[in-house]
C-alpha cells in the first residue's frame, strides 16, 4: 500500500470524526436538556381531601368496620398484611425494621414502647390506645389519620381487605381482644 492510500485513510477517520462532532454540537444546542432545580424524582401522592387534613381522617367506609368484623377472616388478613412484612415484623418478642414490631398492637400505647422503636413526634402526640377503629383509620390512610407520620404507606383502600387485616393483627396477642360486632 502507497503512502497516497493511507493518507486517504487517515482523511476519511478525520472526516467521520469532524462529521461526529458537529453533529454532536448541532444535537446539543437544539435538544439542550432542561436541568431540574433539585435533582431527584418527583413522587406522586394523593391529592388531600377539600378542607385539608381536618377534611376527615379516614374514607368513608361503605360498611361499618363491626359489620365487616363479622365475617373478616384472620388467614386473609395475614395473607393480606405480607404487604406490610416489608417494615414490620408480627411474632411474638420479634425485632423492629423501618416500623415496630405488631405483636400484641391492639389496646397498646399510640407511640410507646415497642420494643425500643423511636415513633415520630406526631405518633407519640397522638397518645392514647389503639383501638380496632383507630387502626381502622390508621391503615386506611396513616398521613390523614396521624399528619406527620413517618409511614409512607399509601394505606389499605379496600373494607374489606382492612377488616383482614385488623382480625389478623387482634389475633396477635397472648389474650386477643374481642372484636367490636355491629348494634343490632
Amino acid at each position: 500500500m502507497d503512502s497516497f492510500e493511507l493518507n486517504k485513510i487517515l482523511g476519511a477517520v478525520l472526516a467521520t470524526c469532524l462529521v461526529l462532532l458537529v453533529t454532536s454540537f448541532s444535537a446539543n444546542a437544539l435538544f439542550a436538556p432542561k436541568m431540574p432545580e433539585k435533582p431527584g424524582f418527583e413522587i406522586a401522592v394523593k391529592a388531600e381531601p377539600e378542607g385539608g387534613e381536618k377534611g376527615g381522617a379516614a374514607p368513608a367506609a361503605a360498611e361499618p368496620i363491626e359489620k365487616l368484623l363479622a365475617s373478616a377472616s384472620v388467614q386473609k388478613g395475614e395473607v393480606a398484611a405480607k404487604k406490610c412484612a416489608a417494615c414490620h415484623t408480627f411474632e411474638k418478642g420479634g425485632p423492629n425494621r423501618v416500623g415496630p414490631n405488631l405483636w400484641g398492637i391492639v389496646g397498646d400505647h399510640k407511640g410507646e414502647g415497642r420494643g425500643g422503636f423511636n415513633f415520630s413526634a406526631a405518633m407519640k402526640a397522638k397518645g392514647g390506645t389503639w383501638t380496632i377503629d383507630d387502626l381502622n383509620q390508621f391503615i386506611a390512610n396513616p398521613k390523614a389519620f396521624i399528619p406527620g407520620t413517618a409511614m409512607g404507606f399509601a394505606g389499605i383502600q379496600k373494607d374489606s381487605e382492612r377488616a383482614d387485616v385488623l382480625a389478623f393483627l387482634n389475633s396477635l396477642s397472648d389474650n386477643p381482644a374481642p372484636l367490636p360486632t355491629a348494634a343490632k
